[in-house]
């Protein structure tokens, strides 16, 4: 080889060299560019630069009005959470002093001397105030929940205070029906919202203590090595293979149970609150002898 051709070579080593050198150069600045908006995208900051227009410069570009894009929809949302939260507390503060007074005014009424057909009225009306009462109670917590207004906090507790306390909101019940409400004792713990998950517990109660005729309701628990199952078993007249995947939608009752009072929203809201702290639900059901709410929660 001559030295004509070793200089050539080594003229065309240098330029590649130079070229693979610019190139890592020019992608390490795309990559501190790119990192630069993502932190500034996660700061809620704005993003402003300056691209050139090559190639990699519009692929820049297009990350940045899509990270733009992303900020503005991230605040839009917020402030619609605002709304939200803003509009149920109106709802909520609006109704209560109406609702409150119906429910007044029917209980003095009812210790007025009035015909039997009045006193049929006076019971309607209360009924259904309470009925009313309850909805946007439920109907309150819900949209909570589900725009994240309330924040479910668990924390490691022992289930038997707890699952007494439930046993104890529906034992009257079940003793005026002539059922039997039970409860198995347990020292299991496990990590749960102790407000939220006794009111989804409650939800589940009191659907068996209401659709259960004979026989009666059974509170028991079950460790495993992750998560631990909290039953209610009822002896009612269980639930369809056809209903068992809609029991948990909002405002579905079953067509056998129309009869009954309800409104269809406790077992919605019982699961709202079970899978918003990293458990789940579910129902095993025999038409004619029964049905099992199964409460999974996280040890």
């Amino acid at each position: 080889m001559n030295d004509r051709e070793i200089i050539f070579c080594l003229l065309c080593f240098l330029t590649a060299a130079a070229t693979i050198f610019w190139y890592r150069r020019r992608m390490q600045k795309t990559m501190d560019s790119i990192s630069r908006m993502l932190s500034l995208a996660m700061e809620g900051a704005s993003i402003e630069e300056n691209f050139d227009e090559s190639r990699l410069s519009a692929l820049q570009t297009q990350f940045a009005h899509y990270l733009s894009a992303s900020a503005v929809s991230a605040r839009n949302l917020s402030e619609e959470k605002d709304k939200i939260k803003t509009l149920i507390a109106d709802i909520s503060h609006q109704t209560k002093t109406p609702i409150s007074n119906l429910l007044l005014h029917s209980e003095l009424l009812k210790e007025e001397p009035l015909s039997a057909s009045a006193y049929g009225s006076v019971d309607a009306i209360y009924d259904q105030s309470e009925k009313l009462r309850f909805l946007i109670d439920a109907l309150v917590k819900l949209s909570r929940l589900e725009n994240g207004i309330i924040s479910l906090a668990p924390r490691r507790s022992p289930l038997c205070p707890m699952l007494q306390s439930v046993q104890e909101q529906f034992q009257q019940a079940a003793m005026d029906k002539g059922l039997f409400l039970k409860l198995d004792p347990t020292d299991i713990s496990a990590c749960f919202d102790p407000k939220w998950t006794t009111e989804a517990l409650c939800n589940i109660v009191d659907n068996a203590v209401k659709y259960t005729s004979r026989g009666g309701v059974t509170i028991s628990t079950v460790s495993y090595e992750l998560f631990v199952r909290i039953d209610v078993t009822d002896t009612g007249a269980g639930i369809t293979e056809e209903e068992l995947a809609k029991v948990f939608s909002r405002f579905y009752r079953a067509e056998d149970s129309r009869e009954q009072e309800g409104l269809g929203i406790g077992l919605y809201l019982a699961r709202e609150i079970i899978t918003g702290q990293g458990g789940h639900i579910k129902v095993t059901s025999t038409p004619g002898k029964g049905s099992v709410f199964s409460v999974f929660l996280p040890i």
